[in-house]
């Protein structure tokens, strides 16, 4: 039997990000919405219990000032347009 190249067994693998969309759509299609909720819950319980009120507070001032920049940059967009 002939042994395959580096070359031709690499072309032939799947890449992190192709097996992470197959397992994605796999796990999407084995499990409901209820699935989905149930983690979505732990990891919020989880996060709640490992960080205090300030790491709250940063997020919500990182998500704010985001937010005041998209805004920021879609009225701008929109002046220009006119």
């Amino acid at each position: 039997m002939a042994k395959r190249s580096n070359n031709q067994q690499n072309q032939n693998k799947m890449s992190h990000e192709q097996a992470g969309k197959m397992g994605g759509e796999a796990t999407a299609n084995s499990h409901g919405q209820d699935f989905y909720e149930e983690i979505g819950r732990k990891g919020g319980e989880a996060t709640a219990k490992n960080h205090d009120k300030e790491f709250y507070e940063e997020i919500g001032k990182k998500s704010g000032e985001a937010r005041a920049k998209q805004n920021n940059s879609n009225s701008n967009s929109n002046n220009n347009n006119k």
